[in-house]
């Protein structure tokens, strides 16, 4: 018994199974890395998704944001009475109200002619209302007629353009006919929602759309005083402000627009459904691998359970196989999404990288894809007779 126990931690079986058939070993490796790169890539491009949607909402310097109950993201945000960030600062703990004007319009690409979608913000430039350092220092420029700030991140042909801006050379172009200057740049990159964003004025903003009023405005943020709590100072401006504003913090001003873009377009639905899909047919290619293998060694297992070896111990082989097959096949499926998140990072603009998290949570995928493979894979022996097995 003492010379069995012994073979059993010694001899790794389920590696000599794999290794022995050296070409059925490298077909499920590369199924495992395929499955993980699709897995991976799905992942990325979701995460890319929020990232670059909330970029925006992460650099707002306020605690508290006001918003129309109409508003579903920051692309349809629609408006809510000015006269509410006044009453605001009645609340206990708000230092400010200030109001924030967002708006989606075509513009002229500056350096190619060519008309693309932009998000074109408007605030007041005597106050700092986003944590950008590049903003900040240039909002004495937007103060200046049909003048705007770049994103330098934006998602086009710019480089001659932006080239001029940091020579100081500004740079026009058109907007509804209206002639505007960019006079400085920052960078936060494009989303899929816009090709890049615009900041501006108040009273720019207001110029390039005339059809939208002062009064109404489509975003409040509120700063607090030191010591108070966002979610109590939240809570006393739902109870004190109308119906026809929403109050939220920050934290949940950015779940909201995760939120909208996971449960409420396709595009979330169709990245959560590729992850599972890449799940699925790595499920399906180990199992199909260790099926193959359980059957070819029937006689083996069956002449271990004669012996007295448990099911427990046939179990433990095969999943030695399945972590194995997980761990090689996690390697190559890591590094290649590596090289494809920097050619979508390089073509679109968006927030695609390699987490440490990511990276575990497939590797935890790949783990459990393979045992589940694998507990399929011995049903038949768990059930079998060794005679029934020669």
């Amino acid at each position: 018994m003492g010379l069995i126990k012994q073979l059993r931690r010694r001899t790794p079986l389920g590696w000599l199974q794999l290794s022995h058939e050296k070409g059925r070993f490298l077909v499920a490796l590369s199924g495992i890395a395929f499955a993980d790169i699709l897995i991976f890539m799905q992942l990325g491009f979701q995460n890319a998704l929020f990232d670059s949607n909330t970029r925006l909402h992460t650099s707002m310097q306020g605690d508290i944001m006001l918003l129309s109950p109409q508003a579903r993201n920051l692309a349809n945000m629609s408006t809510f009475p000015r006269r509410r960030l006044y009453q605001a600062m009645d609340i206990p703990g708000v230092k400010s109200a200030e109001p924030m004007y967002l708006s989606f319009i075509d513009w002229k690409n500056p350096q190619t002619h060519q008309h693309t979608a932009v998000l074109v913000m408007g605030f007041n430039p005597d106050r700092q209302m986003l944590d950008l350092p590049e903003v900040n220092r240039n909002l004495e420029a937007i103060k200046l007629p049909d003048t705007v700030l770049f994103d330098s991140a934006s998602r086009g042909d710019y480089t001659e353009a932006i080239a001029q801006v940091e020579q100081g050379k500004p740079v026009t172009t058109e907007i509804e006919r209206r002639t505007i200057t960019i006079s400085g740049l920052f960078k936060v990159g494009a989303s899929f929602i816009a090709d890049g964003s615009l900041i501006t004025s108040d009273q720019n903003y207001l110029r390039l759309f005339p059809g939208q009023q002062a009064s109404s405005v489509s975003l409040g943020l509120i700063q607090l005083q030191p010591g108070y709590e966002p979610k109590q100072v939240a809570k006393n401006l739902k109870s004190y402000l109308g119906d026809d504003t929403k109050v939220l913090t920050k934290e949940e001003f950015i779940a909201f627009e995760k939120d909208y873009w996971q449960k409420n377009t396709p595009i979330g639905f169709i990245f959560s459904l590729g992850a599972m899909m890449g799940f699925l047919v790595g499920v399906i290619i180990v199992y199909q691998v260790l099926s193959t293998d359980v059957n070819a060694h029937t006689k083996e297992y069956a002449t271990f359970k004669a012996m007295g070896y448990r099911n427990f111990y046939l179990l433990g082989v095969v999943f030695e196989e399945a972590v194995i097959l997980a761990v090689l096949g996690f390697i190559p499926g890591a590094i290649v999404p590596l090289g494809l998140y920097h050619l979508t990072r390089n073509a679109t603009n968006l927030p695609v990288y390699m987490t440490l998290a990511r990276a575990l949570t497939v590797l935890m995928l790949t783990m459990i894809m393979c045992m589940i493979s694998g507990a399929i894979a011995t049903r038949k022996l768990q059930s079998a007779d060794p005679a029934d097995m020669f």
